[in-house]
Formats: C-alpha cells, structure tokens, sequence
C-alpha cells in the first residue's frame, strides 16, 4: 500500500515529440510525491530545526505505458527498507485512462546534515515516523 498520493492533470507542455509524456516528467512527479511525503513526515520542520534533512542519493524509473494527452495520473509513494543513514522510497504511477500502472520507479533517500555537509545517522523521529505512516498505510 502506498500512504502518500497524490492526482495530477497531464500538462500539454509534458508531451515530447513523439505525442507521449517526456521521460524526465516521470522524475518531476516523483519528486512532488517524495515531497508531500516528507511533509506527512514533518521533516521539513525538523530540518529547519537541526539542519539535518533528506537528499535524494538515485533514482530510476520503469516505464510501462506511453501516457498521452489528455489523462490524469495518480502518483503514490511508499518507503521501503529503512537503514541506519537511509531509506529507499518506491513509486507508482497509474493512469486514469489507461487503468493501469505507466511507470514504477524507486530512489535511495540519505539522511543529511546540511550545515556540516556530511551524511549522518536517520534522525530517530523520522524513523518512527515512516514506521507509523506505513503502519498506517497497511491498515485495512
């Protein structure tokens, strides 16, 4: 189950060349859901607090659909296995007018402190809290 969704129209502006969603778009909306999942997190609270906050380490996307022009999406996301320092993140993309999942992609999350610029441990309130927003996730 994925706790973090988020719909989103397709944009004219998204399609390429070939009539289809650009390749880099997927990534754009894997952010914006990466995002509102910190958020449900609190962490960017918590970073303006401590400077420790997170950074996207990779990413990678599967494509498995074309989308076109017009449609809507729906762009879920999870964490999966969590680490001392990290934590990776895995998305769905599901398109309205296709029924079906265009794309999964994942991305390794690194907790880092920005004031000394260096990695650092998982703060423990960020651990907690994705055990409670995926706990939360798997609840019928």
């Amino acid at each position: 189950m994925f706790p973090v969704r988020l719909v989103l129209p397709l944009q004219w502006g998204e399609m390429d060349a070939y009539g289809h969603v650009n390749n880099v778009v997927y990534f754009r909306w894997f952010e914006s859901a990466r995002m509102a999942y910190f958020a449900r997190l609190g962490w960017p609270e918590l970073e303006r607090a401590s400077g420790i906050g997170p950074i996207l380490h990779s990413t990678r996307a599967r494509f498995r659909a074309p989308l076109e022009w017009p449609d809507e999406v729906q762009v879920a996301t999870r964490a999966g296995e969590v680490g001392a320092d990290r934590f990776t993140m895995h998305y769905e993309v599901r398109s309205r007018s296709l029924d079906r999942v265009a794309a999964e992609g994942d991305g390794l999350i690194v907790a880092f402190d920005y004031r000394a610029k260096r990695k650092v441990a998982l703060p423990d309130a960020i651990h907690e809290r994705i055990a409670a927003l995926e706990a939360g996730a798997h609840r019928p």
